[in-house]
């Protein structure tokens, strides 16, 4: 069985700025949106999908757009659950779920064109997925590969990053590389709560203030830096309040609002792409399940903090809403569950082939010349690898 396409956001031909090679000058900051993000979270949505009054800097995306939205959301959701399942059977090393953060993780993805670069984190498997990008592949480095399994430059999306923060330096430089070369193309890069409490963050964002890189950083607040709740890590009344500090402009959102967070991402990245430099965002959202599948949440939160949050559900909201809309019905809500079933029964059936791993090739690519301790390594492992065939001989 074939999993179901999930179709990608067509892409816009655009002619460059600039001519390759030059850089172009720096664009002056947008008079339209001022640093400080908006006192209270940006939201469209209220948690039951009733419709709040329109905002004059965010307007509601087309319906078109959130039917979609909402399709990806129950996929994603579908193959979350799915992979967190593979996990429990020890098909997977670890799984960092992103159950109830669907409207981030599917939202960043439908405000980039497919030319724009992605920079994920461990969390991010949802939304490379949603990106079109084959969930076996997404999970090839989850399996303890070493490698991510798809091919970055072809899908326009780096390695899933798992040191805290790296990924925000490397989307600084690679769209600054990309507007040198008088291309439009904007980075957004995936951030934790508590990757904003790292010297990456800062050394990313300040570096893209000053170049005007055309990034998109976007933080996921999910409350907690694995156990470390949010009051530890800082005394701001937002974390969008960090981009301030750089010049950098700043919202912050109600993450578990589908459509708040496609509005505040959509402005997001057409600030970068018209040349004002990055943008910031924070997304108020949650993780339903623990930090990965060796974390035990009820150490650090309480049944109660999480059922609040359940009432927040990104899905469900959109659902009601989009159904009062009169674009969703029961045949296209059951239309879109078969296709999220397939999707994981496609997945689970590609999962059950075993990867063929070489244990030599922990060796390969860690230096252009190995070192006298690299190669005594690598000849320790083969004299244990050539003694357990003899063994077994």
């Amino acid at each position: 069985m074939g999993a179901p396409d999930v179709q990608e956001v067509p892409a816009v031909t655009t002619t460059p700025r600039a001519v390759r090679g030059k850089s172009r000058p720096a664009a002056q900051p947008d008079p339209a949106h001022p640093l400080l993000p908006a006192g209270e979270q940006i939201r469209l949505l209220d948690p039951a999908g009733t419709p709040l009054s329109a905002h004059p800097d965010y307007p509601e995306p087309p319906v078109e757009a959130l039917v979609e939205l909402y399709r990806r959301m129950v996929i994603g959701r579908r193959f979350d659950l799915q992979a967190t399942a593979l996990t429990k059977q020890g098909r997977l090393a670890v799984y960092p779920s992103a159950r109830g953060q669907e409207a981030c993780q599917v939202g960043a993805v439908l405000a980039l064109r497919d030319d724009d670069w992605v920079f994920p984190t461990y969390r991010e498997s949802m939304a490379l997925t949603a990106r079109g990008i084959d969930p076996v592949e997404v999970l090839t480095l989850l399996r303890g590969d070493w490698h991510c399994g798809y091919d970055p430059v072809l899908r326009r999306s780096a390695p899933q990053c798992t040191p805290l923060a790296t990924q925000c330096v490397h989307a600084a430089g690679l769209a600054y590389g990309e507007a040198y070369q008088g291309r439009e193309t904007v980075a957004l890069t995936f951030i934790g709560d508590g990757a904003t409490s790292e010297g990456d963050f800062h050394e990313g964002v300040n570096f893209a203030a000053v170049f005007k890189a055309p990034v998109v950083y976007f933080v996921q607040n999910n409350r907690y830096a694995i156990s470390v709740p949010l009051s530890r890590q800082t005394a701001a009344p937002s974390l969008a309040y960090k981009g301030v500090g750089y010049g950098v402009p700043s919202e912050q959102v109600d993450g578990n609002d589908p459509v708040a967070v496609l509005a505040v991402l959509t402005r997001a990245v057409a600030h970068a792409r018209a040349g004002h430099g990055p943008f910031l965002v924070e997304a108020h959202t949650y993780r339903m399940e623990p930090h990965t599948n060796a974390d035990d949440a009820t150490r650090y939160r309480d049944a109660d903090e999480v059922a609040v949050w359940q009432d927040r559900d990104p899905v469900a909201r959109l659902e009601t809403y989009l159904r009062a809309r009169r674009a969703l019905d029961d045949t296209i809500v059951a239309r879109v569950a078969g296709q999220a079933e397939e999707y994981a029964a496609d997945l689970r059936e590609r999962m059950h082939d075993k990867p063929t791993v070489d244990p030599m090739t922990l060796f390969d690519h860690v230096y252009a010349e190995p070192t006298p301790q690299l190669a005594e390594q690598r000849e320790q492992v083969r004299a244990e690898l050539t003694a357990d065939q003899e063994g077994a001989a």
